[in-house]
């Protein structure tokens, strides 16, 4: 494919993705961000008059000194918030078994977070990361950030192709200065997060969209079949018809799942598993609505 092909088929993709997220957040999604994500602290709104049982914190002793009238200070919430969605794109997110990618999955996460977030009246920030982050787009408002951080997402090849979740993380902590959300959207198959991800979860609101393929949970019994790492490069010959490979692999792959799900519960994240062959957005709709009382 020519350049001038590979970039028009990157449009097309890019315009149909915010076709489609903007009519799932008319329709549905938009709802279910709001409840959510309300807001991150208090904003100044006016002083009035003490009045009994008002909290004798908030007195602002120079208005009373100069009226002679005790007066507080009144807060309204602060509606605006910043989102910085960041997306693995390793060598491991490339991959899908049917018409979906990984990587293809998180564009269209981000296009949905990110429309939600722009009729919310918030910023959006994208963090592009695999052994190193690879491209980082500052918290902004507008159309043109969201469909610029599609484009990137789609159309991102790092150096190397291995994953470093531990440092996404520490760049996460030591760049986004003020208190934000942030989605971290992953396969996760960089499993040792350690205290990195503890770190991040303290200072920003941190949720993990877990990313997965049918074909990473069981094998098909196909015969032998060469497997190649996406991030290795190596080459392993699979004899996927053995019954006891196909047990194996799927108790691998069962465990690798149960410790990335302790990670999270240990370190207080909110996390949800999509996989490319299923609708994702119940399943996002049902974590974005269990966090809602928790936020209001």
């Amino acid at each position: 494919m020519s350049d001038s092909a590979a970039v028009e088929a990157t449009m097309k993709k890019v315009r149909h993705l915010e076709i489609r997220a903007k009519k799932l957040v008319t329709e549905t999604f938009a709802g279910d961000y709001y409840s959510s994500f309300k807001g991150q602290g208090l904003d100044f709104n006016e002083f009035r008059e003490y009045q009994h049982g008002d909290d004798v914190r908030f007195l602002d002793w120079n208005v009373t000194a100069r009226t002679g009238t005790p007066y507080i200070r009144t807060f309204r919430e602060e509606r605006e918030l910043s989102m910085v969605i960041a997306v693995d794109v390793s060598g491991s997110t490339h991959f899908g078994s049917r018409d979906l990618s990984k990587i293809e999955l998180a564009a269209e996460l981000a296009a949905v977070l990110g429309f939600s977030a722009h009729k919310n009246g918030d910023k959006t920030g994208l963090l592009l990361f695999a052994s190193e982050p690879v491209l980082y787009l500052p918290p902004a408002k507008g159309s043109k950030q969201i469909l610029r951080s599609i484009r990137e997402i789609l159309t991102s090849k790092p150096h190397t192709p291995t994953t470093n979740l531990p440092a996404a993380c520490k760049f996460l902590v030591r760049s986004v200065r003020r208190r934000a959300l942030v989605f971290l959207i992953s396969d996760f198959m960089d499993t040792d997060l350690g205290q990195p991800l503890a770190t991040l979860a303290h200072k920003h609101e941190t949720i993990a969209l877990h990313l997965s393929d049918p074909l990473e949970k069981e094998l098909p019994a196909v015969g032998k079949v060469n497997f190649r790492g996406s991030e290795t490069g190596h080459l392993t010959m699979v004899n996927t018809s053995n019954s006891n490979v196909r047990m194996a692999y799927m108790k691998l792959s069962r465990r690798y799942r149960e410790g990335m799900r302790r990670q999270f519960r240990r370190y207080g994240i909110d996390h949800v598993s999509l996989s490319t062959t299923e609708n994702y957005l119940p399943s996002l709709q049902h974590l974005l609505k269990t966090r809602a009382p928790a936020a209001s």
